[in-house]
């Protein structure tokens, strides 16, 4: 027998016989096994059943429409709350909406005044036009919201229409809609846009006000209001926002939120509106924002609605 030359001391242990052995193995490992059986790696322990489970879950594609999914929520505007509403409700409160009688000529004024609107809008990249005019009764709410219903019309538009004339609020009566919406509150960040905007049509989203307020130049005057804005505009992705706003000529709450805007039309009233009233509205404007055009309200048959 060959002799191997071990280094190190070899640790003694007694030779077993077979009947030894055969105690030894069943009585369990020797002292100098068990050592060296600690010392080797531990094998993967076989995942129990339930972990099996939870890995073939994880790992397993999820089924279409399986309820491990998380729900999805729909896009801001879809998530803006429609409401019931009848075109001719307005005539109620002697404020009669016009789309309900689309042959009627001023309806076609207004679809004229629309698209002559949106080829405008289109070809400069703008979107936020405020509705106002020189003095009170001028018809600025009859025809800011004439003018919504007609461009909500256009197929696969998005209108938004906000009654941001906090002296005299008419947008939600003209359309016949009870409402106790605070615009205030909205302004400021402290109502969600979800719970304030209302869906009359699935195409066109109103910012309605119930209370009058002497602080308008201040609200629109916020930095708050400029914020919120821009937040709307953004998420709600409305091609056109129109706002509903009080006389240039009585009030500063216009001239406070030009910044906002795009671009003026004014209502003129054909009976009421002099000259001198346009212009001095045009110097006003001037330097501040682009004034989109004059819309004649009342007009004699002789006169064009549109200036």
């Amino acid at each position: 027998m060959k002799h191997f030359a071990v280094s190190g001391a070899i640790p003694s242990e007694p030779v077993l016989g077979p009947q030894e052995t055969l105690k030894k193995d069943q009585d369990g490992m020797s002292a100098q096994g068990f050592k060296r059986f600690r010392r080797r790696a531990p094998a993967a322990a076989a995942p129990s059943s339930a972990e099996a489970e939870a890995e073939h879950r994880l790992a397993a594609p999820s089924a279409p429409g399986s309820s491990q999914l998380p729900a999805t929520l729909p896009e801001p505007w879809n998530r803006i709350r429609q409401i019931p509403f009848d075109t001719g409700t307005g005539a109620q409160n002697h404020l009669p909406l016009v789309s309900r009688f689309r042959t009627a000529p001023a309806a076609k004024s207004f679809d004229l005044l629309r698209t002559r609107l949106l080829h405008t809008l289109k070809a400069r990249g703008w979107k936020r036009v405020a509705v106002t005019a020189p003095t009170a009764g001028c018809g600025t709410t009859f025809s800011v919201v004439n003018l919504a219903l007609s461009l909500a019309r256009v197929p696969g538009s998005r209108t938004m229409l906000m009654d941001m004339n906090f002296r005299r609020p008419g947008v939600a009566q003209a359309m016949g809609i009870p409402v106790q919406a605070d615009m205030g509150a909205f302004l400021s960040g402290a109502v969600p846009l979800e719970e304030h905007l209302l869906r009359p049509l699935p195409s066109l989203a109103v910012g309605l006000n119930a209370a009058a307020g002497q602080d308008a130049a201040e609200i629109l005057h916020s930095s708050s209001c400029g914020a919120v804005l821009d937040e709307l505009m953004l998420h709600s992705d409305a091609d056109t926002a129109l706002f509903d706003l009080p006389p240039v000529l009585e009030h500063d709450d216009t001239a406070a939120f030009l910044p906002q805007v795009d671009g003026v039309l004014l209502i003129s009233d054909g009976t009421a509106s002099t000259a001198a009233q346009l212009a001095a509205c045009e110097k006003m404007l001037a330097g501040h924002t682009q004034l989109l055009g004059v819309v004649l309200n009342r007009a004699r048959k002789a006169d064009s609605p549109l200036v």
